[in-house]
């Protein structure tokens, strides 16, 4: 290769300027231009530099907004962001209006109607000497500030019509001149690209955010533990990656419609359990596996619940997998709010489908272990009927033959009583037979019956039998929609009893006779043990289980000392109204 071969500038890849020429081009405009206008290009590189730092949007928009108003001196500066129908505003960014002003005149414009909405009929550049002059204007809100200089201009991201940039009141009184206009291009221009890299960013961490979102909820999901709180956990992560006011798990209920069963908001007490009836459209279109996607929950129609007047948007989509709807995942914004994007309707809809996912594994898990408690169950029923009452039965024979051939009466009576114990303690196994052979299908109706079910089936782990108390018509009085929780909650304390309590004496008593709050007729539970008591620290899921069912019925939860020594182990006491 020859030296002057070796001089020379290696080719571009194809399509790319040359650098050469693309400076040539430079100096040329620079050269048709105004004295005015070359002296404020350093302040246009020094804009232009400014907008395209940083990747996060609402602070890419409002930096536009502020350095618009610097480079074209205005007072005031707005970015409007058509919504993705292109008939309105979704977003509207200001800068010079400060909060308190802007508190007082309210929700921000629409773009529906006058010069804005004009703006985005036709998106071109308008410059007005006075705006409140022009046929288009519709007038302000009160408490907005005046204005009547007003330059707009179209921004574009990749081709496409993102907003318009507003500038409005020129320091000083004149109107914006075509130099103004010429620099507000530019830099619209290149807000364009800023904001195409911010939304691309944008974009990209939400993305990541809802995977993570679908990772936590089928990790909560597939752990093993209550199905209560993984569907909590549900509601958790849809209400924070969908940014919210509440994250809300119903399931379809027993008769008809669908039942809130977890929920996520500053008050989930209010709408935990209630039941939006079978009639309700939105209900019909969730149960067949269809989205439903509200603008406006408190005006809509569809929206038959108490609930909804106080939320905005809100995204309602089917828990579905493998053509079964498990249920729904709801997640609506407080009123005012801006709406759902098509981004995050796709985001969230992925994430109700993981979730729908997960719940029917962990349905299948749940089955797998339920198959093997009942195996269990049965090993254990056959071996307590064919072992254990045998050996007492055999047992009881040889005292009573003791008890003939014995001429002393204290050693007849004592082998008596021994002997009349065994009967007793035969019975209790056999109750604890037939408990065990029950399947959930067989479970009486009478609460009292439900009770004692529950009470002896926990005797068998526990290695006694709780004792246990009935005041009040228990089976009359009580009904189904409270029963059934009540039992739950029995179930779940002495299931926490079994595990935690170490307890030797648990004592169970169902009073509907109480006079609860604001003198209303209920139904109390109290469970009492002298175990352990509740540890520092520990988990409190259980307890929180327990309360989450009471507060849906409109009762509450609570726990104290036991019935140990020195008020030694716990007291639960769970109530509902009647």
């Amino acid at each position: 290769m020859s030296a002057q071969e070796s001089q020379e500038p290696p080719e571009s890849p194809p399509g790319t300027p040359d650098p050469l020429e693309a400076a040539t081009q430079a100096t040329r405009s620079l050269q048709g231009l105004s004295t005015e206008l070359t002296a404020r290009v350093p302040q246009l590189l020094e804009a232009m530099r400014s907008v395209g730092t940083g990747l996060e949007l609402h602070s890419t928009l409002d930096r536009i907004c502020e350095t618009a108003a610097e480079l074209a001196d205005a007072r005031y500066a707005a970015i409007g962001v058509v919504d993705t129908e292109g008939r309105g505003l979704s977003d509207f960014v200001t800068f010079g209006i400060d909060a308190e002003t802007a508190r007082k005149i309210g929700h921000r414009p629409d773009g529906k109607r006058g010069l804005l909405g004009a703006l985005i009929s036709h998106p071109d550049t308008v410059q007005l000497a006075d705006l409140t002059k022009d046929p288009r204007s519709a007038g302000f809100p009160a408490h907005h500030p005046p204005m009547k200089t007003f330059l707009g201009v179209p921004i574009r991201v990749q081709g496409e019509i993102f907003g318009n940039l507003y500038l409005a009141e020129k320091n000083g009184g004149g109107r914006f001149n075509d130099y103004d206009v010429h620099m507000v291009r530019v830099l619209a221009t290149e807000a364009g690209i800023a904001i195409g890299n911010a939304r691309l960013y944008e974009a990209a961490t939400q993305r990541e955010r809802w995977i993570d979102g679908s990772v936590a909820v089928t990790t909560a999901l597939l752990s093993g533990g209550d199905a209560d709180d993984a569907l909590t956990v549900v509601a958790e992560q849809a209400r924070r990656l969908a940014d919210s006011a509440a994250g809300i798990v119903m399931l379809p209920a027993e008769e008809g419609g669908m039942e809130i069963v977890a929920v996520s908001a500053d008050n989930p007490a209010t709408s935990l359990g209630l039941v939006i009836p079978a009639e309700s459209p939105v209900v019909a279109k969730l149960l067949r596996g269809e989205p439903v996607f509200v603008d406006d929950a408190a005006s809509d129609p569809r929206m038959v619940s108490r609930l909804t007047s106080q939320y905005g948007p809100c995204m309602m989509l089917p828990l579905h997998s493998g053509g079964r709807v498990l249920g729904a995942l709801v997640t609506p914004r407080g009123r005012g709010k801006r709406p759902f994007s098509e981004a995050e309707r796709t985001l969230a809809t992925q994430f109700a489908s993981q979730a729908a996912l997960a719940l029917m594994m962990a349905e299948a898990q749940r089955d797998r272990e339920r198959l093997a408690v009942f195996e269990d169950r049965d090993r254990i029923a056959r071996d307590l009927h064919d072992l254990v009452i045998q050996r007492l039965f055999a047992t009881g024979l040889m005292l009573e033959g003791a008890q003939r051939r014995s001429v002393v009466p204290e050693v007849v009576d004592g082998v008596g009583k021994a002997v009349d114990e065994l009967d007793v303690t035969i019975q209790e196994i056999r109750t604890a037979i037939f408990a065990l052979q029950q399947g959930p299908a067989e479970v009486p109706s009478g609460l009292r019956t439900r009770v004692l079910r529950e009470i002896n089936m926990a005797a068998v782990p526990l290695g006694f039998k709780p004792s246990h108390r009935f005041l009040g018509p228990v089976d009359t009085v009580v009904g189904e929609l409270v029963g059934k929780n009540l039992i739950a909650a029995l179930r779940e304390a002495l299931s926490n009893a079994f595990r935690h309590a170490e307890a030797s004496r648990i004592e169970v008593v169902v009073d509907c006779t109480v006079t609860l709050a604001e003198g209303r007729p209920g139904v109390r539970l109290e469970v009492a043990d002298d175990g352990v008591g509740i540890a520092e620290g520990g988990r409190r899921s259980g307890l929180r289980n327990l309360r989450r069912r009471a507060e849906s019925l409109g009762g509450s939860s609570s726990y104290g000392p036991g019935i140990g020594e020195e008020s030694t182990g716990t007291t639960l006491v769970w109530e509902a109204p009647l």
